[in-house]
């Protein structure tokens, strides 16, 4: 028996995302833990994860519709998503002109309050397209509500954003007065 690609991502994802305590890893402050005691921790478990190696888990990048981990030489890391309780360190990168994040409508007066926080994340989550920031909003509403940020003006204030991935960009927050609403 084999376990499937998205298996396996959804594995991953918790185990480098959301408790590596679990796993009995300790990411370091980047995020990254050694590929080798990952797959010992995923092969702890038994059954169909008696097979996991790390050609599984390459395999897994590689076939992946979203690129949501990356695994260098030894090391493995989840590029974003993260709620663990330290902070992983990022490097400020300066991002694309506008960034747009779709959300529930009942939210909108928190943002033009506060602005977009990370919420239970550690990070707040901005897509680099209007279909990708809709398809994150339905998660929250049947109808989301689409916000545009003018990330190249927030960022010429001193607002830090990192590359998560090709499609997703993270802020620690972003000021209500780079966020509007989309049309």
């Amino acid at each position: 028996m084999t376990v499937g690609t998205p298996d396996l991502s959804r594995a991953v994802s918790h185990a480098l995302r959301h408790e590596p305590w679990l796993y009995e890893l300790e990411l370091d402050q980047e995020g990254w833990v050694p590929v080798d005691q990952l797959v010992f921790a995923l092969r702890e478990r038994g059954g169909a994860w008696l097979s996991v190696d790390r050609e599984a888990l390459e395999r897994m990048i590689e076939d992946a519709g979203k690129r949501r981990h990356e695994l260098v030489g030894d090391r493995i890391r989840a590029l974003y998503g993260h709620s663990v309780p330290a902070r992983i360190q990022r490097q400020p990168m300066a991002p694309p002109e506008r960034l747009f994040h779709g959300t529930a409508p009942r939210s909108w007066v928190q943002i033009q309050a506060d602005g977009l926080l990370p919420m239970g994340r550690q990070f707040v989550h901005l897509s680099v397209d209007v279909d990708t920031a809709e398809m994150v909003g339905r998660r929250k509403s049947a109808s989301p509500l689409l916000l545009v940020i003018d990330a190249a003006a927030a960022a010429s204030r001193w607002v830090p954003f990192y590359q998560g991935n090709e499609a997703v960009w993270l802020a620690d927050r972003v000021p209500a007065e780079f966020v509007a609403r989309l049309g």
